[in-house]
């Protein structure tokens, strides 16, 4: 990325500020401004989340605030209620409070004489949700929204569930806020108060996984922060972008089809991480992008040629060999006018015996059955990669051992693909309970297998995901398996590998019972959707700039870190595990003289067959020092299953110098409800 350290504006940063909501809690806040906003008021943008604008977001903020800032805005980073160094309680995710706070800070930005009343939200993960939120509520003066790494669909495409699925990352992500929420307030922002408040957060912050395990199925609960359940509700401009290694990629064409509101979306290569500092690279000049968008639909600089380009701008991902990490993907740029696209044709390839039969073709096949064990899965990487390498699906081969496989013949020309793939299976399952797992590979001529797409559905879930049904054991049923939405394009004389498993541990949950699919091929199909070559003339090419920002704040790294994944199995007592370290070590903020400590581990186990022995740990240490201060929380979270409960145990330890000042347990059933 290319520091710039000249802009337009010269900027002011006022490094806190308390911004009083009405029930009289104070939200903490950094602000960055033109100096010359206090004769000439300027648009504010406004990214509102829980990660400590003070600390642990502080060098990303410095990159992309300030850079915007010189542009002509005044940028506002504000912690949460209950996170950072604001007051009160963050008790879950997007709440009723937590959107009517951050319509009382777009009012309080409107009344600042830095703001012209003209404002936009920002936010990559929880900030590009609660902008979409926010947007579909209509508050005075907010004229645009930039939302990276997000979902209209917080049921659907979340971290918690997919299709209908109990994901794994359900754990692990409860167990991140489950640390981030013991983090104390820094006493240099807050005075003696930050003890009283560190304490009432330990207290009363709760533990958010036994909430998000007690709504299994589409009920209020996710509805509510869920834009697409009225979408007519957004009439905000929206741009709309995450990356085909993060697992929010498919609300982006959803948004761009159902959306009524000016809305432009992009794709690249990336994970769960702004376009600027996008990994694996390319990354691109996003915040060129972001201030070209503001100015467009902010400054009204309407011939700026923000919204001339591709409604959707995607990176074309080349075929590449199969590993946990990339630096780069091969590929390249391509644009659509429109989504759904009018070019996209869908084709729909025959399954038959192990086989993917040409387009048209009619193919025989008995009933095929399969049985997967528990194994299948963990070469699979995470739901949504967070760039900790290495997290992404390794070679497929070694998953298609216990999976029912189909493989295309080489393919005589190249082909390319642009969209959801969708696998029609006619199938039957022995249990009343059943789900499965259906990827889609590229196989080379070498034989190794890079999935560039997935899906997952629960059988119960075929009468709506708001009322799962229990199945009759051997009663026949068709089912449409939606993969992520791709961008590929396969070379000639490569193989498409459609592979079928009644398990992916520990990506998602394995049902309550070993279950057995019968499945009826000549009755089953591939379908995908094929992008033709475009005449020159035709086609949008979009084109980014380098990437680049302003300068990021000083950090050392004290004590280094540590990014590992173990698969291991032992052939003694038949046991199985994924250990994933995470250790961002000690890194020391040097304008505010504070070391960070970060610390994750994850192991996520099996024994044999017994798919009852499946088990989700986590621990976190977080850790904050300064001249004395020194204080430091763990935390441990259990999930466990039978056939018929989830049991949730967790404990919490928070230590001031070496002395434990709280402890806490919790421990809970929770009935599976087709699960």
């Amino acid at each position: 990325m290319r520091t710039v350290t000249s802009l337009p504006h010269k900027v002011e940063e006022t490094e806190h500020l308390w911004i009083p909501m009405s029930d009289g809690t104070r939200l903490a806040a950094r602000l960055w401004r033109p100096v010359s906003a206090d004769v000439e008021p300027v648009p504010g943008v406004l990214e509102m989340i829980p990660y400590r604008q003070r600390d642990l977001t502080a060098q990303r903020d410095s990159i992309h605030h300030p850079y915007m800032a010189g542009y002509g805005y005044a940028c506002l980073r504000v912690d949460l209620r209950g996170t950072g160094d604001s007051e009160g309680i963050l008790t879950d995710e997007y709440l009723e409070l937590e959107l009517q706070d951050a319509q009382e800070v777009l009012a309080w930005m409107n009344e600042q004489p830095w703001c012209n009343g003209r404002t936009g939200m920002m936010g990559i993960s929880w900030g590009g949700f609660n902008a979409l939120q926010v947007a579909a509520r209509q508050p005075p003066g907010l004229g645009a929204i930039l939302t990276v790494c997000s979902t209209d669909d917080r049921y659907t495409d979340d971290v918690h569930y997919m299709g209908g699925c109990l994901l794994s990352d359900n754990l692990s992500w409860a167990s991140t806020m489950f640390a981030y929420n013991s983090s104390p307030p820094d006493p240099a922002v807050v005075g003696e108060r930050w003890r009283e408040q560190w304490l009432d957060r330990l207290e009363h912050s709760g533990l958010w996984l036994e909430e998000w395990l007690g709504h299994q199925r589409r009920d209020d609960y996710w509805r509510h922060g869920s834009i697409n359940e009225d979408y007519s509700a957004v009439k905000t401009p929206v741009f709309a972008v995450s990356g085909w290694a993060d697992g929010y990629s498919n609300s982006v064409f959803r948004m761009l089809e159902n959306l009524d509101a000016p809305t432009r979306g992009l794709i690249g290569p990336w994970s769960h991480k702004y376009p600027h500092l996008g990994q694996p690279g390319p990354a691109i000049g996003f915040l060129q992008e972001a201030v070209a968008w503001w100015d467009y639909w902010l400054k009204d600089k309407t011939d700026n040629g923000a919204m001339d380009g591709p409604a959707l701008s995607i990176w074309m991902q080349d075929t590449i060999e199969p590993s946990t990490t990339y630096e780069v993907r091969p590929g390249r740029w391509v644009g659509e006018p429109a989504w759904p696209s009018p070019r996209i044709e869908e084709t729909r390839y025959p399954l038959g015996r192990y086989r993917i039969g040409e387009p048209g073709s009619e193919l025989q096949s008995p009933e095929l059955g399969i049985q997967s064990p528990l194994s299948v899965g963990h070469y699979g990487g995470k739901w949504c990669s967070y760039n900790a390498p290495p997290d992404m699906p390794y070679d497929q081969r070694e998953e298609d051992g216990g999976a029912l496989v189909f493989t295309s013949d080489p393919l005589p020309e190249r082909l390319e693909l642009l969209g959801s793939p969708t696998v029609e299976l006619t199938l039957s399952a022995d249990q009343p309970v059943a789900m499965v797992a259906v990827r889609l590979s590229d196989v080379g001529p070498d034989d190794a297998a890079t999935r560039i797409s997935y899906g997952l559905y629960n059988l119960n879930h075929a009468q709506g995901s708001d009322n799962p049904q229990p199945l009759e054991p051997g009663e026949q049923q068709t089912v449409n398996v939606e993969l992520n939405g791709m961008a590929q394009s396969l070379p000639a004389g490569h193989r498409l590998r459609v592979s079928v498993s009644t398990s992916y541990w520990p990506v998602v949950w394995p049902s309550p019972e070993p279950v057995r699919l019968t499945i009826d091929p000549t009755e089953s199909s591939l379908v995908l959707p094929v992008r033709p070559a475009a005449a020159a003339e035709d086609e949008q090419v979009p084109t980014f700039g380098e990437p680049e920002g302003a300068p990021p704040i000083e950090t050392t790294q004290v004590v280094p870190g540590e990014q590992d994944w173990q698969v291991s199995r032992n052939l003694v007592d038949l046991s199985g595990q994924l250990q994933v370290v995470k250790d961002l070590g000690v890194v020391r903020i040097e304008n505010i003289d504070l070391d960070v400590t970060r610390r994750a581990y994850e192991n996520y186990s099996y024994v044999g067959e017994d798919v009852n022995s499946v088990r989700g740990e986590t621990f976190w240490t977080m850790g904050f020092e300064r001249d004395g201060w020194k204080v430091r929380t763990t935390t441990k979270t259990v999930l466990t299953s039978t056939p018929t409960d989830f049991h949730v145990t967790a404990e919490l330890d928070a230590y001031e110098g070496d002395q434990r000042v709280l402890s806490k347990n919790w421990s809970s059933t929770i009935p599976r409800d087709f699960i």
